[in-house]
């Protein structure tokens, strides 16, 4: 990376972000981070740090406007009828290969586009078919995207899709802010003294990141961790069993990350708020009545259920009046 870049771990007040980064870091299968934020929060700054702690270093943007074939990719169709052979253009997927792919206002971009990016980033391959050719390539990322929620939302079923999820807010601490501006008038004036003050750890978290990934396949999820995703995933009322197979990952990967020997309880609710944050409903918990997959009516007299009368509101009195003196009607003969 030419341009100078603020270091991961000199970062401040930016925990919970750092954290989901450096899940999506060890395990990239988690299906990328969404942070979501106002202007000024650091966002791109800390996703550029992460970059840095991989083996590659690469940091790729993609550009708001960006069509589908800068994106995955484009295949040469001439050139497989002269030469017989499948000629590929490397679009920005592929570049992002062992790095960091950096959408951002990723609410603004085309679902289309969104909905690939996350396929991709789920899966590691992308697959590119044009005229019944296709070509296939790992694309193995850090998928970060950022959003202001007051540029607009996304879908809910983008929105589900991304495994993590980070809310960062404006700071009104005074001691913190000073802090924040204090770090970074010392690396604006004078970059490569600021950064050898953090060398050290910086290279302890890239060798942490290492063993992380090498050691995660051996970890598993006992009975008790098992128990608590499901109570904490039900208590979100989410949708599916996304949030419980991304929550089981994100600890697994905290757990490789702290190099633990097996997976606990603790790691589950570290990582819980992250997974739910962006999925949790809030009302009603379901089975309630008058929701999707509620449970039949049940008669209150015999404690029968029928499903015929799901739904069903039973009647409320109604004042009746008593009108006196009301003459009937007769019909005139002609």
């Amino acid at each position: 990376m030419n341009e100078a870049t603020f270091p991961f771990t000199a970062l401040v007040a930016q925990a919970p972000l750092q954290q989901a980064l450096l899940l999506a870091a060890v395990d990239p299968a988690l299906g990328g981070v969404l942070v979501s934020g106002p202007r000024g929060t650091a966002k791109s700054t800390t996703a550029r740090a992460l970059a840095e702690l991989l083996p590659e270093g690469r940091f790729v943007t993609l550009p708001l406007g960006a069509s589908e074939e800068q994106l995955i990719g484009t295949l040469d169709l001439e050139a497989v009828l002269r030469d017989g052979g499948v000629r590929f253009s490397p679009g920005l997927l592929a570049k992002a290969h062992q790095g960091v792919l950096y959408v951002d206002e990723v609410n603004l971009l085309p679902n289309s586009l969104v909905d690939q990016l996350l396929d991709v980033a789920g899966s590691g391959v992308n697959v590119i078919e044009r005229d019944g050719i296709s070509h296939r390539h790992d694309a193995r990322f850090v998928l970060v995207g950022t959003m202001n929620p007051e540029e607009g939302e996304l879908r809910p079923q983008l929105l589900d899709r991304f495994g993590l999820a980070v809310m960062l807010e404006n700071c009104f601490d005074a001691s913190v802010r000073q802090e924040i501006v204090k770090e970074r008038l010392a690396f604006d004036m004078d970059p490569e003294s600021f950064r050898a003050r953090f060398a050290d750890r910086q290279d302890a978290v890239a060798l942490k990141l290492r063993h992380a990934r090498a050691m995660l396949s051996s970890l598993t999820f006992d009975d008790a961790v098992h128990a608590r995703v499901s109570s904490l995933c039900i208590a979100g009322h989410v949708d599916g069993l996304r949030a419980d197979l991304v929550m089981l990952r994100a600890a697994r990967a905290l757990a490789a990350f702290e190099q633990a020997q097996t997976v606990s309880v603790e790691h589950v609710e570290r990582v819980s708020e992250s997974v739910l944050v962006h999925r949790r409903k809030e009302g009603k918990p379901p089975g309630a009545r008058g929701e999707q997959g509620a449970h039949p009516q049940t008669d209150e007299r015999t404690g029968d259920s029928d499903e015929s009368t799901f739904g069903y509101m039973p009647p409320e009195p109604v004042d009746i009046t008593r009108v006196k003196n009301v003459r009937p009607l007769s019909s005139k003969k002609s």
